[in-house]
C-alpha cells in the first residue's frame, strides 16, 4: 500500500500488516496495540523533528522490525541529535502524561501505558547500532574522530551488549526460568551489528 503525506511517500509492505495482524491476533496480554501505539508516538516525534527542521523524508517505509526513512538530502549536523532525540523525548512526555493521569483516575491501563513508554524510550537510548542511543553515539563519536572508526566503536557495544544479553538468557534458563525474550533482543542487537557492518 502506497500513499503520501505531507510531501512523503509511505509505503507499507504486506509483511508488515501481516506481523501486525498475526501479533494482535495471538496476543493474549492486551499489550500489543498500547505497545504499537508507544512505537507510533515514538516514530510520529521522529518526523515532527524531521519536517520542523526543513529536512522532510522522501519516502519512508514500513517493514517488519523496521521503518527504514530515505531523507532529501543530508540533514544539517547542528539538527541531527534534535531529530534523533525527538523519538524518545516523545516517549518519555507520552510516558509523564499517562502517569499523570493514572496518579488523577487510578486507571491501570494508563500505569501500562506509561511504563511502556518508559520502557520504549530506555531501549531506543541503548548506545547500540539500529537505535536512536547508537546513532547519537556514532553522531558524537563521528565529530572527535573518524566517521568509520565511530561506526566500527557503535558495532563494538553492540556486539557486547548482544553478548551480554544472550548470558542473560542462558543464565535464566539454567536457573529455570526460560525467556525467550532476552534471546530475542540478543539475537537483534546481533543483527543490528552485523548490518551496521
Amino acid at each position: 500500500m502506497k500513499f503520501k503525506l505531507f510531501g512523503t511517500k509511505i509505503y507499507v509492505s504486506f509483511l508488515f500488516c501481516a506481523t501486525v495482524s498475526a501479533m494482535l491476533a495471538l496476543d493474549r496480554t492486551g499489550l500489543i496495540i498500547p505497545t504499537l501505539c508507544a512505537v507510533l508516538i515514538h516514530e510520529t516525534a521522529h518526523l515532527l523533528a524531521m519536517w520542523a527542521a526543513d529536512c522532510a523524508p522522501i519516502e519512508i517505509r514500513l517493514i517488519p522490525a523496521s521503518v527504514q526513512i530515505t531523507e532529501k538530502y543530508g540533514v544539517p549536523s547542528k539538527n541531527q541529535a534534535g531529530i534523533i532525540i525527538c523519538g524518545p523525548l516523545g516517549n518519555i512526555a507520552a510516558a509523564t502524561a499517562a502517569f499523570i493521569n493514572f496518579r488523577l483516575t487510578g486507571q491501570e491501563p494508563t500505569l501500562n501505558f506509561a511504563l511502556l513508554n518508559g520502557v520504549l524510550a530506555a531501549f531506543n537510548l541503548l548506545p547500540v547500532a539500529g537505535l536512536d542511543g547508537g546513532r547519537l553515539l556514532e553522531l558524537f563519536l563521528s565529530r572527535k574522530s573518524n566517521p568509520n572508526v565511530a561506526a566500527k566503536t557503535v558495532s563494538m557495544v553492540t556486539y557486547a551488549l548482544s553478548g551480554v544479553m544472550f548470558l542473560a538468557g542462558v543464565y535464566l534458563t539454567i536457573c529455570g526460568s526460560v525467556n525467550l525474550s532476552v534471546f530475542i533482543v540478543a539475537l537483534y542487537l546481533a543483527v543490528c551489528a552485523l548490518i551496521k557492518k
